[in-house]
């Protein structure tokens, strides 16, 4: 009677000295998205990518990377705008999806504006 006890906590102790698996973290990846809506005053900016939006507004000021995203930042008198590009699927090019503007003292600015006020 005393030896199936044992090896049943032999075999129960051997389960959880058993060696883990070690699992790599997944980078996340977010593919582009396009908009069905239609946003005025912001269509010749999302879908574009970076040389569009460099011939567009100029060189950068940020040019931010983390993994397959990317924020380009311009900067005027009138505004500081945020572009955001994403890979349009998998391996593709990036291409601008989102967009934010402000003041230069952080105040929230119309984007279609500071797009107007920034080009070249």
């Amino acid at each position: 009677m005393r030896y199936p006890v044992l090896l049943a906590l032999s075999v129960g102790l051997a389960a959880c000295a058993a060696p883990q698996k070690t699992v790599a973290p997944v980078r996340p990846t977010l593919p582009a998205r396009s908009t069905t809506l239609p946003i005025k005053g912001l269509e010749s900016v999302l879908g574009k990518g970076q040389r569009d939006l460099e011939r567009m507004f100029g060189t950068p000021r940020l040019d931010v990377r983390e993994f397959d995203a990317r924020k380009l930042q311009f900067v005027g008198q009138a505004c500081v705008l945020d572009v955001f590009l994403y890979p349009e699927g998998a391996g593709g090019a990036q291409i601008a999806t989102y967009v934010d503007a402000r003041r230069k003292d952080g105040q929230s600015v119309d984007r279609a504006a500071c797009v107007d006020a920034l080009r070249k």
